[in-house]
């Protein structure tokens, strides 16, 4: 058994990659205050097709984070919401987001420097 925490198989590396899909944290975290229906998503998200999202929620239910409960009725409904394995990743997220919002101009200032140095064409 080696001790390598950066190997493809690790757990470590398991954690990096479910947090380095952009928008598993930001599901994740739209979930926080409990079960939300796709539409509530969408909105409370923003910027994430349908499809995108389907797709996020299906990973995230694959990887036993989120769980997602049907509602008979007419229509019939659908919701998401956080697993207790989900929720252990809110605070990881939330350490991530405070970060970022700690450091994110320092960090947008390199990328505009770098941008700079290479004459990047403007947007």
């Amino acid at each position: 058994m080696t001790t390598d925490a950066f190997l493809a198989d690790c757990r470590a590396r398991l954690a990096f990659d479910l947090l380095s899909n952009t928008w598993n944290p930001v599901v994740l975290w739209a979930l926080r205050d409990g079960p939300r229906r796709p539409v509530e998503l969408r909105e409370q998200i923003g910027g994430i097709s349908s499809k995108v999202l389907t797709e996020t929620l299906r990973r995230l239910q694959s990887n036993g984070l989120v769980e997602r409960r049907a509602h008979p009725g007419a229509p019939p409904r659908v919701d998401y919401q956080l697993t207790a394995l989900g929720r252990t990743l809110l605070a990881p997220i939330d350490a991530v987001g405070a970060w970022a919002f700690e450091h994110g101009d320092e960090v947008m200032a390199a990328q505009e420097a770098e941008c700079t140095a290479a004459q990047c064409p403007s947007e």
